[in-house]
């Protein structure tokens, strides 16, 4: 894994770190083939039941991609995996949170999109400036299950950046906090989904992302088979015994 990004271990939680404050952890070719390397490891780490994703420094989660090694390279249409993302080309069935803790524009909006869960210090900023730049944006097409119509379209013709606590009141984030406390919350976030029974987490997950791309009928039929092998799995017992018994239940995944 590349310098750019850091890996850590905090309990059962990976802490993945874009590691360039220096350039404002703007997304360049080490940052893209280390996040490729982190989601692998997530993916195997048997002890990390949930991750989460931020920026170093405390100016900038990600100013989105390199524009100096973008114009060095004259790149014009972005290759489909130029991106490793979440729920698109990258598949990690366990939860991951964005600590948003400063700017995300552009690239760094559509890593923010990509994670499940995202809280945001108070001075978080968020922007897709693709019109200021010429460029373009295929990848927000999610963003249209996730924000109004007449919102999404504002943020996308326009390019300037809207505050953390505008991007809580259309939905984009869960939860905005003091900066000072960001990390805690993130982290109090995600052991509580640790402490949860993971076959039904990487479930319910699947489940709200599938029901996206499909009609609602069809959600509903596809939902039952997700969670079928979650009804028969040794888990299923543990809760409940669990609860009769008066203590934490113990799970193994299977």
């Amino acid at each position: 894994m590349a310098d750019a990004i850091l890996y850590e271990n905090r309990g059962r939680v990976a802490l993945i770190t874009i590691n360039r404050p220096e350039s404002r952890n703007a997304i360049n070719r080490d940052v893209r083939e280390g996040l490729i390397a982190a989601w692998q490891r997530f993916a195997n780490d048997e002890e990390a039941r949930a991750a989460i994703l931020t920026g170093a420094g405390d100016k900038a989660f990600c100013a989105g991609a390199d524009l100096k090694e973008m114009a060095q390279s004259k790149l014009g249409s972005l290759p489909r995996n130029f991106l490793p993302t979440l729920n698109v080309n990258i598949h990690v069935s366990k939860p991951v949170i964005a600590a948003v803790n400063g700017v995300a524009y552009a690239g760094g909006w559509a890593l923010v999109q990509m994670c499940d869960l995202v809280v945001a210090s108070d001075s978080a900023r968020f922007a897709i400036t693709e019109a200021k730049v010429g460029r373009g944006m295929p990848w927000a097409v999610p963003l249209t299950h996730m924000i109004p119509q007449k919102v999404l379209l504002e943020i996308l013709l326009t390019g300037d950046p809207i505050s953390a606590q505008r991007a809580y009141e259309i939905g984009f984030v869960n939860h905005v906090v003091p900066a000072a406390q960001l990390m805690t919350k993130a982290l109090a976030l995600a052991e509580t989904i640790a402490e949860n029974a993971p076959l039904t987490v990487a479930a319910a997950k699947e489940m709200v992302y599938l029901a996206t791309d499909t009609g609602r009928m069809a959600g509903l039929e596809a939902a039952r088979h997700l969670f079928d092998h979650v009804y028969r799995s040794e888990d299923a017992q543990e809760g409940p015994r669990a609860f009769a018994e008066k203590r934490k239940p113990q799970w193994k995944g299977r």
